[in-house]
């Protein structure tokens, strides 16, 4: 059997330690995979003059999956978001977010299990037709939204709930105002439901969604949604487990995959091994059952599970007093 070789981005900031951290995970956890690694973000511009140089485009193209450290995209003029050129590139048009309760963390709620499901290279959030008046005054960027983006992103989530076992698909929109973009990808969603008898599909507005999140999330199962929305929406989830060091994400693509911690580089703890390590570790789980490796997954899930539980060598964000490596040593202890 041909071994599996993951394309690794350290990232920016506490990147490079939880991305370590997860590497001896996965290692501990019997996955046997080869790594090569690349540069992004300020580490890559520090080094090669750009933020996505052309050899990290290799390597990601060569191993079609990888594994992402949180980046910093640097403030001004001139510089795109290197999550949305790489979601470009590759075509990675679906985006998981998925968040679940772990008793001991200091979340609100104890049963959430909610995947929110964004569709990741249309809408307000690709950046399409920035422009700026020459005094400064006038600014404008334009939403553009196809029928087959919206037709791939939500069959996607519906063949993912039918094939996790969920029962529900909920389509967060704001088609009362925004009756040509949030139109049409709502017009869509209720062509698809129907040749989905076996789930649950219904619809909400995104402001209504939020107050619902906050107030009653136990109603929501999959959540399917836009660019720009799906952005917030799924950091508000986020907020009900314990926040963005809880929070994994996937990118999804044709033929590519690429999954990452959804956090920021956070700079002010970069280097003090204090960082929660979690968010990598459960993007890393994500990517081992997108790989069929479910043994491996499950495992791993487990010995975050009961470390979190027991509060066993927990992070300052858990309510514990340690730090990334002890973290790590408790999860690798587990394995």
């Amino acid at each position: 059997m041909t071994k599996q070789t993951i394309t690794v981005i350290p990232g920016d900031g506490i990147g490079p330690s939880i991305i370590d951290a997860c590497i001896k995970v996965l290692d501990k956890a019997g996955c046997n995979f080869d790594y090569e690694f690349a540069d992004a973000g300020l580490a890559a511009l520090e080094k090669h003059g750009e933020l996505v140089p052309a050899e990290t485009i290799r390597l990601i193209e060569k191993n079609k999956i990888a594994l992402k450290g949180p980046l910093t995209t640097p403030v001004g003029d001139g510089f795109t978001s290197i999550n949305v050129t790489l979601r470009k590139q590759f075509k990675l048009y679906a985006n998981l977010r998925p968040v679940i309760s772990f008793k001991g963390t200091r979340a609100r709620y104890e049963n959430i299990d909610i995947l929110t499901i964004r569709e990741n290279t249309e809408g307000m959030y690709s950046g399409a037709g920035q422009t700026i008046s020459e005094d400064g005054d006038y600014a404008e960027a334009r939403s553009v939204v196809t029928r087959e983006g919206c037709k791939r992103i939500i069959e996607f989530a519906f063949e993912t709930a039918r094939k996790e076992g969920r029962k529900k698909v909920t389509a967060i929109h704001k088609a009362n105002i925004l009756k040509t973009t949030s139109g049409l990808f709502l017009k869509v969603f209720r062509e698809i439901a129907g040749n989905y008898p076996d789930i649950e599909a219904t619809e909400m507005i995104v402001d209504n969604c939020c107050m619902q999140l906050v107030m009653n999330p136990e109603q929501f199962d999959v959540i399917v949604t836009t660019n720009l929305f799906g952005d917030i929406v799924s950091d508000l989830c986020a907020g009900l487990v314990g926040g963005l060091g809880m929070a994994p994400g996937a990118n999804i693509g044709e033929d590519c995959a690429i999954f990452e911690a959804v956090h920021g580089s956070a700079p002010d703890i970069a280097g003090k091994n204090l960082a929660n390590p979690s968010s990598v570790i459960l993007a890393a789980i994500q990517m081992l059952e997108y790989l069929g490796m479910n043994e491996q997954a499950t495992n791993i899930r487990n010995a975050i599970k009961d470390v979190i539980e027991s509060g066993d060598r927990t992070t300052r964000d858990l309510g514990g007093n340690f730090g990334t490596t002890d973290f790590t040593d408790a999860l690798l202890e587990r394995l």
